[in-house]
């Protein structure tokens, strides 16, 4: 990853995006090799790397037995952070993601969405120059998907670098500067998705044949359309090619695939 981009790991279910990331935010022991981020070697030196880095599972690790702000307290106090300066990091965060009023509402009374952004904020309270967002909007409706999105974004144009795993397509191509496509524990390919996209081709078509889906891959439209003339697939479907289509071309399986 570079500093401040946002970095999207891409993957089915299993391919070791999680792994990755918890390697990388020493939630998880390597066996072997070095990780360094911000020029600190984490395998060695997991307390100063702690002190820059920010982290969201997939599981919300808030304590549903406290309020928003107890959390958040609670969080500010594990990083060493003084009553004066987590009183107004909460305010701030709270203020800029719009949570001043859920702050001493318990933490089951929000719905997934602002429970996520809760778990945000108090992974920010420490100023962290990178945050870790495991597969941030898992299980979340399509508009608290889109409100996250916004927080997102938000956070790296503020200068945070961020690294998310996600199994959605429209996701990395929304969010991500670049991603690596990982598929048993290998970064396969690795580029911005605009890049990735082309080398592919541009513009995909799919047709049906012996009761399976076919795909073709392009560089223009008009390539694209000599090829469903020349042979006679009228009931070809012709559309821009995603990230999906270049996951499947150097995989051979569907994003999400379970294993």
């Amino acid at each position: 990853m570079e500093e401040g981009e946002l970095f999207g790991f891409l993957g089915p279910n299993g391919a070791g995006k999680t792994t990755t990331v918890r390697c990388i935010s020493t939630l998880t022991n390597v066996t072997s090799g070095e990780i360094y981020v911000n020029g600190v070697n984490v395998v060695k030196e997991q307390t100063k790397a702690k002190k820059f880095m920010g982290v969201i599972q997939q599981t919300i690790s808030l304590d549903k037995d406290l309020t928003i702000r107890e959390n958040m307290v609670s969080h500010a106090m594990y990083h060493g952070m003084g009553k004066a300066e987590r009183n107004a990091r909460i305010k701030d965060l709270s203020d800029y993601f719009g949570l001043e009023e859920y702050l001493d509402k318990p933490v089951d009374s929000l719905s997934g969405g602002w429970k996520k952004r809760a778990a945000i904020v108090c992974a920010m309270l420490h100023q962290p120059k990178v945050l870790f967002l495991d597969e941030p909007t898992s299980g979340l409706d399509i508009n608290a998907r889109r409100l996250l999105w916004d927080v997102v974004k938000r956070l790296n144009q503020s200068g945070t670098t961020i690294v998310l795993t996600t199994h959605y397509i429209e996701e990395a191509e929304a969010l991500c500067d670049r991603v690596g496509i990982i598929d048993h524990g290998k970064i396969i390919a690795l580029d911005k998705p605009s890049v990735l996209i082309e080398q592919t081709g541009r513009t995909a078509v799919e047709y049906m044949e012996d009761g399976k889906t076919v795909y073709n891959y392009f560089h223009s439209m008009d390539e694209a359309q000599k090829f469903v003339s020349a042979g006679g697939h009228e009931d070809a479907t012709v559309r821009k090619t995603n990230l999906e289509d270049v996951f499947v071309e150097l995989t051979g399986k569907s994003v999400g695939d379970q294993r």
